[in-house]
């Protein structure tokens, strides 16, 4: 018999320390961390990358790899460039993509934090190639970030989640919309907790939910504010497949948390903040892309069968969760 994953076995390291960084970039760049990714038709794995410049801005780059491991052959320069000319909320650059495959349309569309002088606001970007983008601009007013798309419609209408920050908190919420353009109907998803927990301080997406059988799959990170600094840790919840703003399952712990040197020590250090994931061909083997510490890429396996099970036999409802409160 198998004995029961704890939280601290559902993620397995890649035993190589960082996939990417900026001392093998084929350009000058200070830092690369926080990719989105997906699986292209031919089995290539993509990687949008932030990557922050000596100034202190951040683009986005792609770096692709049959095995999503190693040998990456990265852009030679940006992939996608802030464009405050046409778009003055990318003035001081645009950040932490997330990218999904919209089979309805036949491309992916990037979720990705366009930061301008009101703040970081959620913009989206669609493409076939990721070498031309059709910019749709910001949909979500600042001070919000964190979003990602489902990668189809729910009850008529496209989703996106997303992380507002109000005098209430910074909570996951998610949007409906006809066209991916006007955006309504807002209702909460998950809050941070409140008190000691892990995820009290904020909460917020990681990599754009996973479509299972029992509900979406939900990778987040939470927020712990110590004395020494911020905590940034993953946790996993369950979503309804046809009403998404209902939280199934919560778990309590985190499964995946700063540990090793490069998560430790960084521009920010005692981070690890996941915007992307893929599925294998399997359909169970995940691959969980994050950046350690502001400063460099990792990777994580796991599997979806998993991870579900995990949450089975340790998570609850959110309203059942000691700390967390009803959504609303």
């Amino acid at each position: 018999m198998t004995a029961p994953r704890s939280a601290k076995s559902l993620f397995a390291r890649h035993g190589k320390g960082p996939l990417l960084a900026a001392d093998r970039w084929p350009y000058p760049a200070h830092s690369v961390f926080n990719p989105g990714a997906v699986r292209l038709r031919d089995g290539t794995t993509l990687l949008l990358c932030r990557v922050e410049d000596h100034r202190g801005l951040s683009h986005l780059t792609a770096a692709r790899s049959r095995n999503g491991i190693d040998r990456w052959a990265v852009d030679p320069e940006p992939t996608l460039a802030s464009d405050p000319l046409h778009h003055p909320e990318e003035l001081w650059g645009i950040e932490d993509p997330r990218a999904t495959f919209i089979p309805e349309l036949g491309r992916c569309a990037v979720a990705y934090t366009a930061y301008g002088r009101s703040g970081p606001g959620v913009s989206l970007a669609l493409t076939e190639d990721f070498r031309s983008f059709e910019r749709l601009g910001l949909v979500q007013l600042p001070d919000n970030k964190d979003a990602a798309l489902l990668p189809r419609r729910v009850d008529g209408a496209f989703v996106l989640l997303h992380r507002p920050v109000s005098l209430d908190g910074a909570h996951i919420w998610l949007s409906h919309s006809p066209d991916l353009r006007h955006w309504g109907r807002p209702r909460q998803v998950l809050r941070a907790r409140l008190g000691g927990w892990w995820d009290a301080g904020r909460i917020g997406l990681g990599p754009p939910p996973i479509e299972t059988p029992q509900g979406w799959l939900v990778i987040y990170h939470g927020v712990r504010r110590t004395v020494s600094g911020c905590i940034y840790r993953v946790g996993l919840a369950l979503l309804a497949l046809e009403d998404p703003a209902r939280c199934l399952l919560r778990g309590d712990s985190w499964v995946f948390g700063p540990e090793t040197a490069d998560e430790q020590v960084g521009d920010v250090g005692q981070v690890t903040f996941p915007c992307g994931a893929t599925v294998a061909d399997d359909g169970d083997t995940l691959h969980l892309y994050y950046g350690a510490a502001d400063t460099t890429v990792g990777l994580a396996t796991g599997s979806v069968r998993e991870c579900l099970e995990w949450l089975e036999r340790n998570g609850q409802p959110p309203e059942m969760g000691t700390g967390s409160g009803p959504a609303t």
